[in-house]
């Protein structure tokens, strides 16, 4: 395997998309091989780029047979860290706080929503699923007796700071950002945002310029 820091983040970020397909080979379909060629063909990914990107985790499969499906899976788990259960805090029982926590899926992929904080009292002591809403000013005592290394930011963006900052003293190292704000952490923090907003626009851009070709077309 090589260094960590010499590979392209854009080979970090496709590892669970062949994560997710090998999933599906593995568990719905019963497919036991599967050459680069049909792995790339599902996720639309060259074989060529396949191969590079596995190449940089180590030697993989076999020149003519392709990849024991099974195998493969369990080795980009265990590159991604899948493999195991990572316990996260969530700050912000709003709407989309709650459809985070009730949504199962991430267990497949190694995360695990221990306690969801708020501020707001008509949120406090609410169940979302298994978990009841607790205060913020809770989140250090709970982030060191569960040892949580993992925050999820869903709470407005006027409130993400103070929230981040909150999380990092903590002892939180890594926040997934779902607000629309730029976070400032320690250069020891990593911090994914998630911005829906941005997201939405970009659809709708691309659903104008096709509005627009199209009465261009029924214009002429």
């Amino acid at each position: 395997m090589k260094d960590r820091d010499s590979i392209p983040r854009a080979t970090i970020e496709r590892l669970p998309l062949y994560y997710r397909c090998l999933d599906k080979l593995d568990t719905f379909e019963d497919v036991e091989v599967v050459s680069s060629k049909e792995l790339g063909g599902r996720l639309g990914i060259p074989p060529t780029q396949v191969r590079k990107d596995l190449s940089y985790y180590g030697e993989f499969g076999r020149r003519g047979v392709g990849y024991d499906v099974y195998d493969l899976k369990r080795s980009v788990g265990n590159i991604l860290g899948v493999d195991k259960t990572w316990p996260a805090v969530l700050v912000g029982a709003g709407n989309l706080g709650r459809a985070l926590v009730n949504y199962n899926g991430f267990s497949k992929m190694g995360l695990e929503i221990v306690a969801a904080l708020d501020t707001d009292l008509d949120k406090i002591g609410n169940r979302i699923g298994t978990l009841e809403v607790e205060s913020t000013k809770y989140l250090k005592e709970i982030v060191e007796e569960k040892e949580i290394p993992l925050g999820i930011l869903t709470v407005p963006s006027e409130a993400a700071q103070n929230v981040a900052d909150e999380m990092v003293e903590a002892g939180v190292k890594f926040i997934w950002n779902f607000a629309p704000a730029r976070l400032y952490v320690p250069d020891d923090v990593t911090v994914r945002n998630e911005d829906l907003a941005v997201g939405i626009v970009s659809l709708i851009y691309h659903l104008s310029w096709q509005e627009k070709e199209s009465n261009k077309e029924d214009n002429k």
